[in-house]
């Protein structure tokens, strides 16, 4: 008798999605007040100042995450970057690629709510995690030629040594022609085409302004200037 009634209890199959789902545009939770993804010039920023991406993949053994300084060429369309020749990722993909995501962070911080000024006048606050995020959705494919990975570490290293403010920049040609060989065939070069981004820029957007303002000063206060600037440039 117990068994009848619980299983008239278990709700019956169905085919339609949770309603939570029904309708999201994107993978990614991602509230209206939050959401970037149709700012793309935005989304392309951030990358290109925060460069080092997670490469999500999921290949034989599930899930993998590699962490690469990533080249952003918006008018190609595609990422690029460079593995270690021991990683075994580059062999995972098939040769007509696969899909993956390449996750960008940029500024992160705590956020307590003894910021608030609102906060001492209800105590009707929580603290919560500000940040801002794009995830590139993408074809992943296998780019093991010399002049594909010769050309991306000297525009990569370029650029970097440029951001390092080097009175000299280092360069390839500082070191000996066999030993840049050697490094070259160590590594195997990928590349992503981009077919989609989600942008997620959480600023306390859904605050009032005077919480979100006295969020920003105790970022301030820590050092996280650049955090507090981004929730101050929404006034």
């Amino acid at each position: 008798m117990v068994n009848l009634i619980l299983s008239r209890m278990r709700p019956k199959p169905t085919n339609q999605r949770p309603r939570a789902l029904a309708g999201r545009k994107n993978d990614l939770y991602n509230p209206s007040h939050f959401d970037t993804s149709d700012d793309r010039a935005a989304l392309l920023a951030l990358m290109r100042a925060h460069p080092l991406g997670a490469l999500v993949t999921h290949g034989p053994q599930g899930l993998d995450a590699n962490h690469l300084p990533f080249e952003v060429d918006e008018a190609a369309g595609v990422l690029r970057a460079h593995v270690a020749r021991a990683n075994p990722l580059w062999r995972q993909v098939p040769a007509d690629g696969m899909a993956a995501m390449v996750i960008f962070r940029g500024e992160a911080g705590y956020i307590s709510p003894n910021w608030y000024p609102g906060k001492h006048e209800t105590h009707r606050q929580v603290p919560t995690w500000n940040y801002r995020v794009v995830h590139v959705h993408g074809h992943l494919t296998v780019m093991d030629q010399e002049r594909f990975v010769r050309g991306l570490v000297a525009r990569l290293t370029r650029d970097h040594e440029k951001r390092s403010n080097q009175a000299k920049p280092w360069m390839m040609g500082d070191s000996p022609a066999d030993y840049i060989d050697q490094m070259l065939a160590a590594i195997v070069g990928i590349e992503v085409t981009l077919q989609r981004l989600e942008g997620k820029f959480k600023l306390s957007q859904n605050k009032e302004a005077r919480d979100r303002l006295g969020a920003a000063d105790g970022l301030d206060a820590l050092g996280q200037v650049d955090l507090a600037q981004r929730m101050r440039g929404l006034a």
